[in-house]
């Protein structure tokens, strides 16, 4: 498994994930580090906050196709689509872009939470749990406002959905849909901090009149 091919594509999904496009819409479009506003995370829903959404759904939409496009580098690989060995590559790449994304090397190692990268490589590898957690998300952001909140609740369900959902489980899959909460809670630490506060920022889904 450990071939130069795929040493070689792991740190190109790792380059893929780093790059920075919420840091890059700032410096364009305003002059700006998004970094040193807002959340001060180089994320798309910073972009939103400090950018508005003509910038932050370019960015969302951007940072979902590195996850996706990462697991896809499975393709210039020899191995059978759906083998053990074909998903653990899949994995190992989703998992460098989202690496690449909390640690960017174009940025100074100073990137985002990784949540719609981590998205991006759901929908590659996963697509129906993906879906599922897709639809928690936005029922829990309907109902509480706060993206934060919503995307550990997603993540929560993500590993029944890859359990029951998926045609073809083998154990690192499982491994990964637990990492899976586990990762989004760790990077949420402060807004989960600010929500037991009662200060989290909500997002406001619906312009006043």
């Amino acid at each position: 498994m450990l071939t130069i091919t795929n040493i070689l594509l792991l740190l190109l999904a790792y380059l893929i994930g780093a790059i920075p496009f919420s840091v890059i819409a700032g410096k364009v479009l305003k002059g700006i580090d998004v970094r040193e506003y807002g959340s001060g995370n180089a994320g798309a829903t910073n972009t939103f906050r400090v950018l508005g959404k003509k910038a932050g759904i370019p960015v969302l939409l951007l940072d979902v196709f590195k996850g996706f496009l990462a697991v896809d580098l499975v393709w210039f690989t020899s191995y059978v689509p759906s083998t053990e060995i074909y998903i653990n590559l899949q994995l190992a790449f989703g998992i460098a872009a989202v690496l690449g994304h909390v640690f960017p090397v174009y940025a100074g190692f100073r990137g985002g939470k990784g949540v719609a990268t981590l998205l991006g490589f759901m929908i590659g590898v996963f697509p129906e749990a993906a879906l599922i957690s897709i639809i928690v998300f936005v029922i829990t952001l309907i109902f509480s406002k706060y993206v934060s909140l919503s995307s550990i609740f997603a993540g929560l369900f993500f590993p029944f959905g890859v359990y029951y959902l998926s045609e073809h489980v083998v154990p690192t899959m499982m491994i990964f849909a637990i990492f899976v909460p586990v990762l989004l809670i760790a990077t949420h630490q402060r807004n989960i901090e600010r929500l037991v506060r009662g200060d989290e920022n909500k997002v406001k889904l619906r312009k006043k009149k």
